[in-house]
């Protein structure tokens, strides 16, 4: 069963085992992850959902669509190489013990 971390801006970490096709921010919000916002509910049309996807990551996940990726353009964080925006993220066992930075300014 693959696990999903979120790690709050203080170092405050949250696992959660996900049974399911979830996306990484569907798991935010059904957990009430503090700083995961997703206002649009996964369309694609905000940036709320905004993390940082750990360095030791990177590599698991597919390269940012360009749709994403101008909406990156809009976070209200720093927008860093392994920005993210985790209604994006798509959880499977390739993504297991895949490890997600919420940016201070979303907390």
């Amino acid at each position: 069963m693959p696990t999903l971390t979120f790690v709050s801006p203080t170092g405050e970490r949250r696992e959660f085992a996900i049974e399911a096709p979830a996306s990484a921010m569907q798991v935010a919000r059904l957990n009430g992850v503090r700083g995961i916002e997703a206002e649009c509910g996964g369309a694609l049309s905000c940036g709320t959902c905004h993390v940082y996807v750990d360095d030791a990551d990177v590599s698991k996940l597919p390269v940012a669509s360009a749709q994403e990726s101008d909406m990156l353009e809009l976070v209200a964080a720093d927008r860093k190489a392994s920005s993210r925006l985790c209604c994006q993220i798509h959880l499977s066992d390739q993504t297991d013990s895949l490890v997600l930075h919420i940016p201070a300014t979303q907390f």
